[in-house]
Order: structure tokens, then sequence, then C-alpha cells
């Protein structure tokens, strides 16, 4: 009950993003019961099915990694000075946090449950003049335990991710006989942060990824909608990639704006990326790794063949990049309150509101810079040998 009512009584932009999220949920939901509506339509063909049900994993992570940043970004579930005497301590908040998912993500599925069975027209007769019977199994009767499963999946994963990533970290106890932590007045200032240990193996992953659909499309016809499953492995295992070596490119831009005798400007723009690659860089990487599925299918596709399955394939894409780029807009707002106070300190010692401006700019357009030609190069990579 408290879930409830701190989702609805919160901040109207807040709100709008737990809508967003109850909206992916509902598009998920409505690919899962599509998946089931074909598999009870079609008993003789059950690897269709599971090809169906296979292809509603990409919408549904990308659904859930939105839910977690919105979940993160929630005000009204952050732990707050004298919340702990309430019993509201952090493991309580992040538990409302997981709570306030699973209200979203369970309105979602209910949504696509009345869409679904109006198309269907279990509900006030065939709507569009049957023009979604066939696709939707008009006339078969849903499992309602199998039913009840799909759209269980969205809130639970969602809330149990949720509840994991904002789970309160216990800080390792000191060693017995150490002797108390001091403070040294002296003591020089702080180091320049670590580079995420993801790089290497994210350039690794996307080398492996891509030797393996080299193989795998020397055996295969390299047609739109018959791709050989080593092909989809190689993408699969690049896109992971991708998403692993955001965080080491984005402090790598940090390195690269701070060299060469830089200015206050360069300095306040690369330090801050280096600050925030762990927050920004991952859905930075995940980005990057649905713009180059995106332009690899692209390309593939400009000859005009059919797609696999039907409308639902534009319906899956559609919600694989709408919640990769609300995901990257929402870590980019958590961001940008985690730096108030750095901010306020700046304007308080003299530095003008400008140069902050000028700073985000410069961050913005070295992350440009560096991404687009990297996503680019993986797209191109990952099509040549379709193409040869």
């Amino acid at each position: 009950m408290l879930a409830l009512r701190l989702t609805l009584g919160t901040h109207p932009l807040v709100l709008l993003r737990r809508l967003l999220v109850a909206a992916a949920s509902a598009g998920v939901g409505f690919l899962l019961l599509s998946a089931l509506g074909y598999a009870v339509g079609h008993p003789g063909e059950s690897p269709a099915a599971l090809r169906r049900l296979l292809w509603c994993v990409l919408p549904l992570a990308a659904t859930v990694h939105f839910a977690v940043a919105v979940a993160r970004t929630d005000p009204g579930t952050r732990p707050r000075t004298g919340l702990s005497a309430l019993g509201l301590g952090p493991a309580r908040m992040a538990a409302l946090a997981a709570a306030s998912t699973a209200v979203s993500c369970t309105l979602g599925s209910a949504v696509a449950l009345l869409v679904f069975l109006h198309l269907r027209g279990d509900l006030t007769g065939l709507p569009f003049d049957g023009a979604a019977a066939e696709l939707l199994a008009s006339g078969h009767p849903l499992p309602p335990a199998a039913t009840v499963t799909l759209l269980a999946v969205v809130p639970l994963v969602a809330s149990v991710a949720a509840g994991l990533t904002l789970r309160p970290r216990r800080k390792p106890l000191p060693e017995e006989g150490a002797a108390p932590a001091v403070e040294d007045r002296a003591a020089p200032p702080r180091r320049t942060p670590a580079a995420p240990a993801g790089l290497p193996w994210g350039v690794a992953l996307i080398a492996v990824g891509l030797a393996i659909e080299t193989y795998a499309a020397e055996d295969g016809s390299g047609a739109a909608v018959t791709l050989p499953r080593g092909v989809l492995a190689g993408w699969v295992l690049a896109s992971l990639g991708l998403a692993l070596a955001g965080p080491g490119v984005t402090h790598l831009c940090g390195r690269l704006l701070q060299a060469a005798r830089p200015g206050a400007m360069r300095l306040l723009a690369g330090r801050a990326l280096m600050e925030e690659a762990r927050r920004i860089g991952r859905p930075l990487g995940v980005a990057c790794a649905v713009a180059a599925a995106t332009l690899t299918a692209t390309t593939l596709y400009a000859g005009g063949g059919e797609r696999p399955y039907g409308p639902l394939t534009g319906l899956g894409a559609g919600l694989v990049l709408g919640c990769t780029a609300a995901t990257l807009l929402t870590a980019a707002l958590e961001s940008r309150q985690t730096r108030v106070d750095t901010k306020d300190a700046l304007l308080r010692l003299g530095a003008s509101r400008a140069l902050l401006r000028t700073a985000a700019g410069v961050r913005a357009l070295a992350l440009l810079v560096v991404f687009a030609p990297l996503t680019w190069a993986v797209a191109a990579l990952a099509v040549l040998p379709l193409r040869g």
C-alpha cells in the first residue's frame, strides 16, 4: 500500500517515467501473449513458436533495463535522514523501489491483456474487420495458467532486478587489531578515478562475436530471414561486448580530454566523464549495441524482404529502441542529479555558468566523436561476411 501511495504521489516527471515503464511492460506482455496465441493456433509448429518466444527476450531485457534505471532515479525511494528511525532504512527503501517497479509493470501487463483480448474479439467482437484474428489465433481458447505466467514475467523480473540493484552494500569491517582511521589533513588530493576493468573483456567479446559470425556465414545463404544460428550468436556476443566496454570507453574519453596541457574547461569535462564512466557508460554501450544491430538489420533488409514475424517484429524492435533511448536519457538525468553539489561548489568558487555549460557540451561532443565511429565500425564488420 505504501508503494502504491509513493507511486501516485510523486512529481509529474517521475510519474511520467513510471507510465513509460508501464507502457513498455504492456508492449512486452502483448508480445508474450502473441507468442502464446501462435503456439495455441499452430500446435504442430513448436520450433516456430519457440523462436517467437525467444524473440521476446530482447524487448524484455530492454524493458527491465529501463525499469531499473527509473527505479535508480526515483526520489521517493531514496534513503533519507530520519527515515531509519521509522523503519524505512536503506533495505526497506530498496524493497519499496522494487514494489513500485512491480506496480508499474503489473499495470502494463493488465493493459496488454485487455488489448490482446480486444483484438482477438473475446470482449466486444473482432475489431478492424478481423485483421488480427489469424495473427492472434482468434477462436482458440488461451490456457489460463500459461497466460498468467507470461504476464507475471515482466513484473517479477523487473522488481527483482530493481531490488538487487538498489540493495544496500555492506562495507567491509576493519581487521581485528587494526588502528582506527585518522583523518590526515596533509593528505594529498584524491587520485584520478581508476579505468573500469570491462574494456579488455568487451573488446575480446566483440572480436569473438565477429569471428563466430564470419565463420558461420561461410556455410549460410546470407538471406535476411534464414540467418544461420552462428551469425545470431555472433551478433549477441558483439552486442554484449559493446555494452561491457561502454564504461571503459567513456573513461578513456575523459582521459583524452585532459591530455596535452588542458585548460579549466577540458579538465572539468574530462574529470566528469571519468567520475561518471560507470553510471553513463553502460547505457551508452547498450545504446551503441542496439544502434549497431539496427544498422546491420537495416542493411540486410534493404532489399525489401518479408519480416520473419510480421508486425510483431516491428513492435519488438520499437520497444528495444525506445527503451534503450529512454534508459540513456534517464542515466543522463541521474548523472546530472549527482553533480548538483559539485556544480554549486564551483559556482561559489567563481566559475561561470557559461563555463559549466560549455564543459557539458564538450563532454557530449567527445562521447559522440568516439562512440559513433565505434558503432559504425562494429555494424560494418558485422554485415561484411553476409555481404561477401
